[in-house]
């Protein structure tokens, strides 16, 4: 499976227990679409989310997101990684 980064935007403010319960919905029904999110990051002063996930296809984590209510701006494969 191939790693996905994808980027949310317009999060100002998202607080760590805000990202933790986001987080937390992805997690709870990702292996609908054999999604695992390996991690997120936030900068709230930005406003800008990152999520790492391994997935069969960027729909595949669209859909996920989609379904918790936590659409995304932009999502790239990431091939290489040390």
């Amino acid at each position: 499976m191939a790693k996905y980064m994808d980027v949310h935007y317009g999060m100002n403010g998202i607080t760590a227990e805000q990202l933790k319960a986001a987080h937390e919905a992805d997690l709870g029904i990702e292996a609908e679409e054999s999604v695992h999110f390996e991690h997120a990051w936030a900068d709230p002063a930005s406003g800008t989310v990152y999520c790492l996930s391994e997935a069969p296809s960027a729909d595949a984590v669209k859909r996920i997101h989609d379904r918790t209510g936590h659409p995304f701006s932009e999502i790239h494969p990431v091939p290489i990684a040390v």
